[in-house]
């Protein structure tokens, strides 16, 4: 794995590619045991102003906290015990630190990839707290795709995958459309669809309603211009470490 092309963290301002480089150099440890603090001392130890030039690079920007989302869950199931049974600490602990200001999973899913909206009130309601840190360095808007792509390592968590700038609007199309294969299916019988319970949850981020039906029609899950009754699968929050998508399919 590369070390961000040779240049060490926090000794200047690293351009986004470096720092996306740099998650996936931090994802690929944690999968294949490999020198796990190496990274995450590294991730700590970035310039805040290497952060404000991912603000520039929307795609840059969702490639390297994705990665570090994926890869800050994992080293949570890894070290804390029944780290689902207590929902609470898994994701509101701020064990993660980036740029030397300590984020939890919920401070990265919902504050910067969700572009601060609440993790309650079905993806229609802002986030009450932000801190300076989340409103400098947030997305600009609602990524609704991410909701594909971060596993907080539970069985109903969609596979685990890379993410690069260069190439992520393709790779978050390939994990919805994977995700919604396996998670959603159409009973033209019956006229109903059930689908990841992800969509009622967050279901302000898609568009509302009719964009939970366009996203179905998109992805060919029901055929165009049908409305069948929609049903919402129970969650399934069994721990599994270490879904990698290239092992599930």
């Amino acid at each position: 794995m590369s070390n961000t092309s040779g240049r060490t963290a926090g000794e200047s301002s690293l351009p986004p590619s470096d720092l996306v480089a740099l998650s996936g150099d931090l994802l690929g440890a944690v999968r294949t045991d490999g020198s796990v603090d190496e990274y995450v001392e590294q991730v700590a130890a970035l310039d805040e102003s290497s952060l404000d030039r991912l603000g520039d690079d929307q795609d840059a920007l969702k490639a390297f906290w994705i990665n570090c989302y994926n890869a800050a869950a994992q080293i949570g199931l890894q070290e804390l015990s029944d780290p689902l049974d207590d929902k609470r600490a898994f994701f509101g602990d701020r064990r993660f630190v980036v740029a030397a200001t300590p984020r939890s999973l919920d401070d990265m899913e919902h504050g910067i990839l969700r572009a601060s909206m609440s993790k309650y009130g079905l993806g229609y309601l802002p986030s009450l707290f932000r801190d300076e840190f989340e409103r400098r360095h947030r997305l600009s808007e609602v990524e609704y795709r991410i909701h594909f792509a971060v596993n907080c390592g539970a069985s109903s968590c969609p596979p685990i995958r890379s993410y690069h700038a260069d190439r992520i609007d393709e790779e978050l199309d390939i994990a919805t459309a994977s995700y919604l294969e396996t998670e959603a299916e159409y009973d033209p019988d019956a006229g109903t669809v059930s689908v990841p319970r992800l969509l009622l949850w967050y279901r302000g981020d898609f568009g509302g309603r009719d964009g939970v039906y366009d996203l179905l029609h998109r992805h060919e899950v029901v055929p165009e211009n049908e409305r069948p009754s929609v049903s919402y699968r129970k969650y399934d929050w069994t721990p599994v470490a270490g879904m990698y998508a290239d092992a599930t399919e």
